[in-house]
């Protein structure tokens, strides 16, 4: 057994000493969703389809349609509305939920991130980060690769052994061709993308020192929701900023997340 695995074993344990039970919903059949409740603000913490135990045997690989499965799993949950803490792909996935589900998102936090992945948006990022699409950077298929992966994610982690790298790349070959498609289906067309106009308040929470989108990436996002945005920026962290300043990232959340919820 690996080191993650031991890892996430012990991990398992402890949340569920601290009252988290795992649920697996089915939204239709063949569609899968696990979730945990959480005890302080009954967070619900979903694995997106083919992530974690998710799957689906549709087709469809959308934002669209991840942000469908999340709403409707919290629904058979009871959940009529939420607050969204949303990372990267999940910050976008949040932001197409709170766009055709404004009845169920009531605030958001959003994570270095970006409302949507335009062609002008993925190039530019592809081109600074020196490679020629999304799963050759996201998915690698090597131990090299989820080293250089890694690397551009953090701000300033260590270098690994590499059997911890290659915990990870296992991780990342599952569901594979599916993970490809996923982001492929990311990359939208400029003309397909409009600002919406978003109803709930959003705070933007960006690592400083992100290689993947830039502070300034954070501001803009800030700028294209408008009044009901809030920016704030975390020191020393970058794309995986929840990771690498987990205990300052939680304090962050501690503090706009009351005020996000009774807004």
């Amino acid at each position: 057994m690996g080191l993650l695995k031991i890892y996430k074993f012990f991990l398992h344990g402890v949340l569920k000493l601290a009252g988290i039970s795992p649920k697996k919903i089915e939204i239709q059949p063949g569609t899968f969703q696990a979730l945990a409740l959480a005890k302080h603000y009954s967070v619900y913490v979903p694995d997106f389809v083919f992530f974690g135990d998710s799957i689906t045997d549709k087709s469809e690989r959308s934002v669209e349609f991840q942000a469908e499965c999340i709403a409707k799993g919290l629904k058979k949950l009871g959940v009529q509305k939420c607050t969204l803490v949303g990372f990267s792909y999940g910050g976008m996935v949040g932001f197409k939920m709170a766009e055709i589900y404004p009845e169920l998102v009531h605030s958001m936090v959003a994570t270095c991130s970006t409302m949507a992945l335009t062609e002008s948006i993925s190039k530019a990022r592809l081109h600074r980060l020196g490679f020629n699409s999304w799963p050759d950077f996201l998915l690698p298929d090597s131990v090299q690769g989820v080293e250089t992966l890694v690397q551009l994610a953090s701000h300033s982690f260590p270098k690994f052994p590499n059997f911890i790298y290659k915990e990870i790349l296992e991780g990342i070959c599952k569901y594979r061709r599916e993970k490809v498609e996923l982001l492929k289906a990311l990359v939208i067309s400029d003309e397909e993308f409009t600002v919406p106009s978003y109803h709930q308040r959003i705070h933007v929470l960006w690592g400083k020192n992100d290689k993947i989108f830039e502070v300034e990436n954070g501001q803009y996002l800030r700028q294209q929701i408008g009044e009901k945005a809030s920016v704030e920026y975390i020191e020393n962290s970058g794309h995986i900023v929840q990771l690498e300043r987990p205990f300052k990232y939680n304090s962050c959340l501690n503090k706009i997340l009351p005020s996000l919820s009774s807004s």
